[in-house]
């Protein structure tokens, strides 16, 4: 008997809980790439300094304890990174917040031979998501992605 007493009051902290992360009517955080600035990497890596710009377009402040970003470059991971970095996002602001990523120049030379020996290619598609880690009960996961054309590029 006490068991099950137990484990309702646990599934019903965890439902509470859980609804509080997915409250309707919240918009999702908007981000995107400020800057990139390249850091000092070790042996066989590229390490880069990624400035993302979040905008929260609700009337709350995010909090967050820490972040994770992933970058795929033509459905392929590219580089990762993390920070335990701690901030807050205000109410209709927005912040910019600095990631550290990594990523392997093996990874880097796989995929440009891939594109090397494939089927011309004019754009790349890229996807960044990540994670902004709640001090409370969950995170604030986001997701940005796009193309850019080598043509611009190669013309610079």
């Amino acid at each position: 008997m006490r068991c099950s007493v137990v484990a309702a009051l646990m599934l019903g902290a965890a439902l509470t809980f859980g609804g509080c992360a997915s409250m309707p009517g919240r918009d999702p955080l908007q981000v995107t790439v400020a800057d990139i600035e390249s850091l000092p990497g070790e042996g066989m890596e590229l390490r880069m300094l990624v400035k993302l710009r979040v905008q929260n377009p609700n009337d709350a402040p995010v909090e967050y304890t820490g972040v994770y970003v992933k970058l795929d470059v033509l459905d392929k991971t590219f580089a990762t990174g993390v920070s335990d970095q701690r901030g807050s996002i205000p109410r209709f602001g927005e912040s910019i917040i600095g990631v550290p990523v990594t990523a392997s120049m093996m990874r880097i030379a796989l995929n440009a031979f891939g594109i090397l020996s494939g089927q011309p290619v004019d754009k790349i598609s890229y996807k960044l998501e990540g994670k902004l880690d709640g001090p409370a009960f969950g995170s604030t996961r986001f997701t940005a992605q796009g193309q850019f054309s080598l043509q611009n590029v190669m013309s610079q």
